[in-house]
C-alpha cells in the first residue's frame, strides 16, 4: 500500500512545489516640465533596468530538462513523464517495486535572480507547500558548496510511513535554475545514497 499512497501525495504535492518567480515590472517616472540644466560634473549616474526574456519554455529548456540527469534512472525500473508550465518544466520518475520518486524542476526566472531572491524562493513558505499533504515533515540539514549547489535534507511521515527526502538547487544560468527532488521510503537510504551519488557525486549529504 504504501507504494500507492506515496504516489497519491506526491502527485498532489509536486504541482505546488514552488511559486511562480517573481518579476518586478520595469518602471519609468517622466521628467518635470521645468527640468533644471545638470552639469556634466553633476549628471546622477544612469540606473540600470533588467532586461527581461519570456517566461515561456522553449525547446532548449525542454531539452535540458530531459538530459539534465544524464541517463540515471533506466527506463526499466524508472516511468518518466514531462510536463510544460509558464515558467518551468517538470520530469517525473516514478519507482512502482522501491515507492521512489524524483521531481525535476527547470524553473525561469524571466528577469534574472540573485542569491537573496533564491533565500526567498527556497524558504519556509515553500516548503510549507510542497509538505502541505503530508502527516508531518522535518528540515534536518541544510548546505551550500562555494559555488552555489544548495541542498535541502527532510524526514518526512505520510500514512504512517516515514520517507527521506533530499532537495537541490543549481543554478544553471543567468536565469535558469534546475531543482532536483528525491524521495525514498526510510529504509531504503542505502539505495537513496546510490541514486545520490550517481547525481551529484560530489554533495551528496551535507558536510
Amino acid at each position: 500500500m504504501k507504494k500507492i499512497y506515496i504516489f497519491l501525495a506526491i502527485a498532489i504535492i509536486v504541482s505546488s512545489c514552488s511559486k511562480k518567480p517573481d518579476v518586478i515590472p520595469a518602471t519609468f517616472t517622466p521628467l518635470p516640465v521645468n527640468t533644471p540644466i545638470v552639469r556634466p560634473t553633476d549628471r546622477p549616474l544612469p540606473t540600470v533596468t533588467p532586461v527581461c526574456i519570456s517566461s515561456e519554455p522553449v525547446q532548449k529548456d525542454i531539452d535540458r530538462a530531459l538530459s539534465y540527469t544524464e541517463g540515471v534512472f533506466d527506463e526499466l525500473e524508472w516511468e518518466q513523464s514531462y510536463a510544460i508550465a509558464e515558467n518551468r518544466v517538470s520530469v517525473t520518475w516514478l519507482n512502482n517495486p522501491e515507492g521512489a520518486i524524483v521531481y525535476l524542476e527547470a524553473l525561469i526566472f524571466p528577469c534574472g535572480y540573485e542569491e537573496p531572491d533564491l533565500n526567498r524562493y527556497y524558504s519556509d513558505e515553500n516548503w510549507k507547500a510542497i509538505f502541505q499533504n503530508y502527516e508531518s515533515y522535518n528540515l534536518i540539514d541544510e548546505c551550500k558548496t562555494d559555488d552555489g549547489l544548495r541542498l535541502y535534507e527532510f524526514e518526512a511521515q505520510n500514512f504512517g510511513f516515514e520517507y527521506g527526502i533530499k532537495y537541490w538547487v543549481e543554478s544553471d544560468t543567468d536565469t535558469r535554475v534546475i531543482s532536483t527532488m528525491v524521495v525514498f521510503p526510510l529504509d531504503s537510504e542505502s539505495l537513496m545514497d546510490e541514486y545520490s551519488s550517481m547525481l551529484f557525486p560530489d554533495y551528496m549529504v551535507c558536510p
